[in-house]
């Protein structure tokens, strides 16, 4: 198992944030926690990086408990290495966008084209596990499809482990091997994607339908 997470409790002043969620993510898989705006997912991140302290609960990163790591000693021991070619190589051959518009700024580049080179910077430390934040939030639908498909794409054939928060079910199950569903900071239901997408409260809540 390469992240265990128990019991995670996550508050600010008053208000609890995250509620005992329990979840895990195994090598080589891309895990989705899906949920409406509020419901907890990015403070779980930010809890995970070291960036929010948590009020109770574990995480344990590659068999090594974490919680009282700084963000900058979790980064150090997710490094891994990449695949036998130069780093810039391998990125642009991930990204093939990127190359094409090497000589712009990032601030001139499409909605789409600026998330990948957001996932492209995550990349440049080579990741162990990529942990993904709302990545469609505002855009288009073809771009939020090209970043998707990138997403899938380093973790079938680069082998990437990935943790997407999503308030895009259909996008993030689509490309999940599993998925947890976050409502007011709890876990309120878990399984293989597939069965989530599939579920009727699923359907009725998040997708309308």
């Amino acid at each position: 198992m390469l992240l265990d997470v128990r019991y995670l409790h996550i508050s600010y002043g008053d208000i609890e944030a995250v509620r005992g969620v329990n979840f895990h993510l195994e090598e080589g898989e891309l895990v989705s926690i899906i949920g409406a705006n509020g419901a907890g997912k990015t403070s779980i991140l930010q809890s995970i990086m070291g960036m929010v302290a948590a009020r109770e609960g574990t995480v344990t990163f590659d068999g090594q408990e974490i919680s009282s790591l700084a963000s900058h000693e979790r980064a150090r021991i997710g490094i891994r290495m990449v695949p036998e070619r130069s780093r810039a190589a391998w990125l642009y051959s991930v990204f093939p966008v990127l190359e094409e518009r090497s000589n712009q700024l990032g601030q001139t580049l499409s909605g789409g084209e600026q998330q990948q080179l957001a996932i492209a910077r995550a990349l440049i430390s080579e990741p162990k596990l990529l942990l993904v934040d709302e990545v469609s939030m505002g855009l288009m639908p073809k771009l939020v499809d090209e970043v998707f498909e990138v997403l899938s794409q380093l973790n079938k054939e680069h082998g990437l482990s990935i943790l997407l928060v999503e308030q895009n079910v259909v996008a993030s199950l689509a490309i999940s091997a599993r998925g947890y569903v976050l409502e007011t900071g709890a876990c309120v239901m878990q399984g293989e994607a597939a069965e989530l997408a599939d579920d009727p409260r699923v359907k009725e809540v998040y997708l309308g339908h």
